[in-house]
């Protein structure tokens, strides 16, 4: 009777073991951290078209497989002297079929979202030309001004979240920006 006994609290013991060390997938108390999965961003294009809407040049990049692996692609053409150039910027990850444009995204999260602009060793200024539903600029669109010829570099710069209220921000000043960088990329600038 003794050997039942202990058997049978064995077996009881054995049994809140396994039930106290099964995962609760649905345990309301306890909900899972929400995923923010950001998208890959294989492609961005910046298509440059002069006021008078005789020029249509092109800066691009292209990371066919994403972050690490092979290096991108980056492509710019020269600019022209002393012009000014409505700029439109296409997001896109081609890693998918058909490929998905992130560009959407981006207008729809536009209080979420902001583009950079920062040439060197260049005279060019960028003027935005969008702005999200509470008048603070995205950078999908803007105005490009270029000065005398010489070479440099831009760098354009997507921020998720940044901080559109802190000083300068909105006239697309990174420094008080924070959030977290979405993209970087340094084209070559050529203006001639």
């Amino acid at each position: 009777m003794r050997t039942q006994q202990r058997t049978l609290v064995a077996l009881f013991a054995l049994a809140l073991t396994a039930i106290g060390c099964k995962k609760d997938e649905d345990d309301p108390i306890t909900p899972a951290p929400p995923t923010n999965e950001e998208e890959l961003i294989t492609t961005v294009k910046l298509h440059f078209r002069s006021v008078n809407d005789v020029e249509h040049k092109l800066f691009s990049f292209v990371d066919e497989d994403g972050d690490g692996g092979a290096a991108p692609v980056i492509t710019a053409e020269p600019l022209s002297v002393d012009s000014v150039y409505a700029v439109e910027i296409e997001v896109l990850n081609e890693s998918v079929e058909p490929a998905d444009d992130i560009t959407v995204e981006i207008e729809e999260e536009g209080t979420a979202h902001q583009f950079f602009f920062r040439p060197n060793g260049v005279a060019a200024t960028a003027v935005y030309a969008d702005t999200d539903v509470n008048g603070r600029p995205i950078g999908l669109l803007s105005t490009w001004t270029l000065g005398s010829a010489g070479s440099g570099t831009v760098t354009v710069t997507l921020r998720h979240e940044p901080d559109k209220n802190a000083a300068g921000v909105s006239s697309g000043d990174i420094t008080n920006a924070g959030g977290e960088t979405d993209i970087e990329v340094v084209f070559p600038l050529a203006v001639e």
